[in-house]
């Protein structure tokens, strides 16, 4: 196949009956669906995968999270690209077909990592929900995009990362780059990957003509929620931790702990205070585990100039 669909599914049987539906009417046809159940509470996925003759099915025993999800997804297929695609996600008809277009253009001797779906409210479709995510100096990432009007953000170009909630990759660069981290659980796993993929000099790209209708929030239940603010604190620590050099985290030191307490003092006027605290601490806690030691990356000489490079977009990406 030229490109597995990844799914990832955790209690959201009503979601992955439309996700799959709408995949069967793709104009695009060189390609297979991957499930992957993560201990689901609910019954029914067996039945729902099974309707569907291009879609198999793998089961977690146990709740490992969304990028261990993907991760068993990614090692299960055999092709060229994966589309990753959150179960509350449904594909506009010529979506494959935009997406794979738009990765491979210049087939495997390019240097794009990874492409991004432009990805509108499914309850709003005049709405965007994501156009490619920002991360920054204060160690915040930022949706691109967030509720603007969906005819803007309308020419294909570089983003930061893409979020793996409606994006292609190639597959075997995954692989070299060691997958998404399972650490994180999940939130900021793409920010994480594609971070590190322009360290080795990969780009990430949007394309606004694969359009993806998202509903958000399927799994974790809502916008803010204690789950959500403890992980993505936590991953907030890791990403910082394993993609920068030491230079850049003294350099960044002042600005990520500014980040830290803006942040602190805004969770806390959600009543969410304690969440945060309690996933930046685990985050410095998992920085000094082994797991996390071995994916920091070994910085050569052009490494450095690139995460040079990158260190003057995190600056410019305060403004977005």
């Amino acid at each position: 196949m030229k490109v597995s669909v990844v799914i990832p599914n955790y209690n959201g049987i009503n979601y992955l009956s439309k996700c799959l539906a709408e995949l069967d009417k793709q104009d695009f046809e060189d390609y297979d669906i991957i499930v992957v159940d993560d201990a689901s509470t609910v019954e029914g996925v067996e039945e729902t995968v099974a309707a569907y003759p291009k879609a198999r099915l793998i089961k977690h025993s146990e709740n490992l999270g969304f990028a261990a999800s993907v991760n068993d997804g990614i090692k299960a297929s055999d092709s060229e690209y994966v589309f990753l695609l959150n179960n509350d996600a449904y594909v506009d008809t010529g979506c494959l077909r935009e997406i794979v277009n738009a990765i491979d253009q210049d087939g495997q001797y390019s240097n794009v990592f990874s492409v991004q779906c432009k990805m509108l409210s499914a309850f709003n479709h005049a709405l965007i929900d994501n156009a490619g995510d920002f991360y920054n100096i204060f160690g915040w990432a930022r949706t691109r995009g967030k509720d603007k009007l969906a005819d803007s953000h309308s020419k294909s170009g570089e983003i930061f990362s893409a979020c793996a909630g409606a994006a292609i990759y190639k597959r075997q660069v995954l692989i070299d780059l060691g997958l998404f981290d399972e650490n994180h659980f999940a939130y900021l796993e793409d920010v994480d990957i594609g971070y590190r993929a322009k360290i080795y000099g990969y780009t990430n790209k949007y394309e606004p003509n694969a359009r993806v209708f998202h509903e958000g929030s399927a799994t974790s239940g809502s916008r803010h929620n204690e789950f959500k603010v403890r992980l993505a604190a936590q991953n907030s620590i890791l990403v910082r931790f394993k993609n920068q050099t030491v230079l850049q985290k003294i350099v960044n030191f002042p600005a990520m702990e500014t980040g830290i307490i803006i942040k602190q003092l805004y969770f806390m006027n959600k009543g969410l205070g304690k969440a945060y605290r309690e996933g930046i601490k685990k985050g410095r806690a998992l920085k000094r585990t082994e797991s996390e030691r071995s994916r920091k990356i070994v910085f050569d000489s052009a490494k450095r100039k690139r995460a040079l490079a990158i260190e003057f977009e995190l600056i410019k990406n305060i403004i977005y």
